[in-house]
């Protein structure tokens, strides 16, 4: 044991089983910075789809929802209740007009309140940044994160008891120029540098 992964690439569903094992032990806290939920339900047939992962995970008592934060949801949906899992089980939800609102330090300080001192996941979504600086990923929404905004929204989360991270949904057939490949090698930087700091205060102990 003692492994911190970190996962890059697929679409979010990779997420549930690396939850699996890393929650098998204890419930986690999470950090999920996406244009989704991903606490769908059933989609053609079936409750396991990368619109559904998170959802799954409370359900199996692997998250705790209670200090769970997702941070850019945004868009159009096609049902109201489309993310009616994670307001009723108690995530909390920032949606990217909140973001603009409120401001980037004041939304990643209220995040590092809620998830606390408990082991924690990263998990970042490539559609929560804007497409004219990700256009490759299959679910792409206008009105998100610039770049720049990714790296301030991962870089807050430094202090967090990191335990592991991904990094999901780039699609290079999808991409122009590598912006997107290009975009998400720089987080998985940023990502890994948090991690290791985390490792880092964990030896410490």
């Amino acid at each position: 044991m003692g492994v911190t992964p970190v996962s890059v690439g697929s679409e979010h569903s990779l997420s549930l089983s690396i939850l699996r094992a890393l929650g098998a032990k204890r419930r986690l806290a999470m950090v999920h910075f996406d244009a989704h939920c991903d606490t769908g339900m059933g989609y053609m047939g079936s409750k396991y789809h990368h619109g559904a992962p998170f959802a799954r995970a409370v359900e199996e008592g692997l998250l705790d929802p209670k200090r769970t934060v997702q941070i850019g949801v945004r868009g159009p949906m096609n049902s109201n209740d489309i993310w009616k899992f994670s307001h009723d089980s108690g995530v909390r939800v920032v949606s990217m007009d909140e973001c603009v609102e409120r401001g980037l330090a004041a939304v990643m300080a209220e995040a590092r309140q809620i998830i606390g001192d408990a082991p924690c996941y990263l998990s970042f979504d490539i559609d929560c940044v804007d497409p004219a600086f990700a256009p490759g990923t299959g679910a792409p929404v206008i009105g998100g994160f610039t770049t720049r905004e990714a790296l301030q929204l991962i870089r807050g989360v430094d202090g967090l008891d990191l335990v592991g991270a991904d990094l999901a949904e780039v699609s290079p057939p999808w991409d122009v120029s590598n912006l997107t490949s290009l975009a998400a090698a720089n987080l998985v930087f940023e990502i890994i540098c948090q991690v290791s700091r985390a490792m880092g205060r964990r030896m410490k102990r």
